[in-house]
């Protein structure tokens, strides 16, 4: 399985950085998400995961987005819930939302995807 990886570009910062590593088993999305057709950036991203949730028993995913709009916010959801059917298959999924300490909306987001969803999902302040 090749990894995915999707360096942030100063000229189109609505777009995360993207490492999919599959031999750590560790996924992270980081910077901003807000470009105007989500679902032809995050469906390669979402089938990425599906496949390695069919073939392996524990993940690792890191989001650091500190800003995304609500079409981003929807493709996070189905991560999400990706990871959920993982977990009901028996699979293990670390999720970690690293947020700014400055940035307290944050928390009530990813409360929400914690409603939503029923995974446990860490909480990591970052200084800023």
């Amino acid at each position: 399985m090749d990894n995915i990886i999707i360096t942030a570009d100063k000229d189109t910062p609505y777009f995360p950085s993207v490492t999919f590593d599959a031999e750590k088993g560790e996924c992270t999305i980081a910077g901003e998400s807000y470009m105007e057709d989500c679902y032809k950036f995050y469906t390669p991203l979402i089938d990425w995961l599906t496949e390695y949730c069919n073939t392996h028993t524990a993940i690792v995913f890191n989001f650091k987005l500190y800003y995304f709009n609500t079409q981003s916010s929807r493709m996070v959801l189905k991560i999400i819930e990706v990871l959920m059917h993982f977990k009901e298959k028996g699979g293990n999924p670390e999720i970690n939302w690293f947020y700014y300490e400055s940035d307290p909306d944050m928390i009530d987001e990813v409360e929400d995807f914690k409603r939503e969803s029923g995974l446990e999902i860490n909480l990591v302040a970052i200084n800023g």
